[in-house]
């Protein structure tokens, strides 16, 4: 499906028609947020245009979209606007998009354009296309009235006036707003225009795990009030590539304590070696074409994703909510994606939707939470037959996951750290084997012969 429905001339088209409204390829959008994606046709075709999009739509009985998403190797996830925050942190993405994506924006106090507005990046664009835009063509295609179609419009624009984003250009089917680059002017507004109010300065706009919706806005980081209005708050990152290896605002800033521009640095080269090791332990991860989904599933500031980021894969960087440090703001601020997620319960994703999963001491990080035969039936979960494993960790640990792996049919063997054999870290790789359940008058036969 080139599109599908949602798209009459093609997901192609409908890009190249957004692109003659806003810049998508001077590299300063690179991530993008699909709500409620279908089969993710959107995010799909902007792939060649060096942006990845994080597409999401909520479990589906009848077809699943997500699974067929993730089979094409388009990054999606299974997710729903509800009441609880989406799972990536504030000012994430260049832009959101739903097209006909069946979320009630202008309802419930705006509660779900505010949770658009947190995971904007300051100056990140809003596109919104299907009904109720262009009602006045439409209206009697979509079977609904001129009158309720006008006032979902109002009830939208409304909204998105009370966040002080600005509305760029209402051309034919599309529509696009623009989150303002600080929030000096919205703060003077907000001293007329009661709501919504600002959230408390105590409430962490990066926590999104069964983190609830908040009717409030969220603020801005400060900028000095005798900047103009397109100082970006919380500083401007990098056009893309240039954005990959730049030390992200985040670091710049010292809200990481324990992060400082040299030790991002550092780190960057050091997954560059390691990845190169890795690719001689396990061939296929060198190999083009052999791999497309990737998981990480202690990604820290995204070094592995970056070292991979000129071959054809994309990787899904994922930061536990156990990890000492939340830097999945570092890992969106360097152009690449990712989730939080609690390894001890179950992935949004289907089965068998990754060809390759990365464990940077995982196991040691959950040893007191849930044991290691969860985990490992999760990433077997997840993981294709013929899909490959790198698990890196303590010695320890690892006698005891290589054991446990021989039940699930992983076929691997523990190697040394790139350092040499000195080093208490190692490194596990496997392959998922393909096998299935025997038919059940076989396993009659099987137990007759013992």
């Amino acid at each position: 499906p080139g599109g599908g429905t949602m798209f009459p001339r093609g997901a192609d088209a409908y890009i190249d028609d957004i692109g003659r409204l806003i810049d998508l390829s001077d590299g300063s959008i690179r991530t993008a947020i699909d709500t409620g994606c279908g089969v993710a046709s959107f995010g799909a075709y902007l792939l060649s245009r060096n942006i990845t999009t994080m597409s999401f739509a909520p479990r589906d009985t009848h077809e699943a979209q997500v699974q067929f998403a993730l089979e094409r190797g388009v990054p999606a996830m299974i997710g729903i606007m509800a009441t609880i925050r989406l799972p990536y942190p504030s000012r994430a993405f260049d832009l959101a998009h739903c097209s006909r994506c069946l979320i009630p924006w202008g309802q419930n106090d705006g509660v779900y354009l505010k949770e658009v507005d947190r995971v904007l990046r300051p100056g990140g664009y809003w596109i919104l296309s299907g009904p109720p835009i262009n009602w006045q063509k439409r209206w009697k295609g979509w079977e609904r009235t001129m009158d309720d179609l006008n006032a979902e419009q109002t009830q939208i624009e409304r909204v998105a006036r009370s966040l002080c984003w600005k509305k760029v250009v209402q051309r034919e089917d599309l529509a696009i707003w623009q989150k303002p680059f600080n929030h000096i002017h919205c703060k003077k507004t907000r001293q007329v225009l009661k709501n919504p109010e600002f959230c408390r300065h105590d409430q962490d706009p990066d926590m999104a795990w069964y983190t609830k919706m908040d009717s409030c806005l969220t603020p801005l980081p400060d900028v000095d009030e005798a900047e103009d209005l397109k100082t970006v708050a919380g500083g401007k990152v990098e056009k893309w590539p240039a954005r990959l290896n730049a030390v992200p605002p985040r670091v710049n800033s010292g809200d990481l304590e324990e992060i400082t521009p040299e030790a991002f640095l550092e780190d960057t080269k050091l997954w560059k070696q390691r990845v190169s090791y890795y690719k001689k332990l396990d061939y296929q991860l060198g190999e083009t074409g052999r791999y497309r989904n990737l998981l990480d599933m202690n990604a820290y500031l995204g070094g592995f994703a970056a070292a991979l980021a000129d071959e054809p894969v994309w990787v899904m960087n994922v930061v536990p909510v156990e990890a000492k440090l939340n830097t999945l703001g570092v890992i969106y601020e360097r152009g690449l994606i990712g989730t939080y997620q609690n390894w001890c319960e179950a992935m949004s994703t289907y089965p068998r939707t990754y060809d390759f999963i990365h464990a940077d001491s995982v196991f040691t990080m959950y040893q007191d939470k849930c044991e290691p035969e969860e985990i490992l039936l999760e990433m077997d979960r997840i993981l294709r037959p013929g899909g490959g494993v790198i698990i890196r960790d303590d010695v320890d640990v690892l006698i005891k996951v290589k054991e446990l792996t021989k039940g699930l049919q992983w076929q691997g063997r523990i190697a040394d750290h790139e350092k040499g054999p000195h080093e208490r870290v190692k490194i596990y790789y496997a392959v998922k084997q393909y096998w299935t359940v025997p038919a059940p008058d076989e396993d009659k036969n099987n137990t007759s012969a013992r």
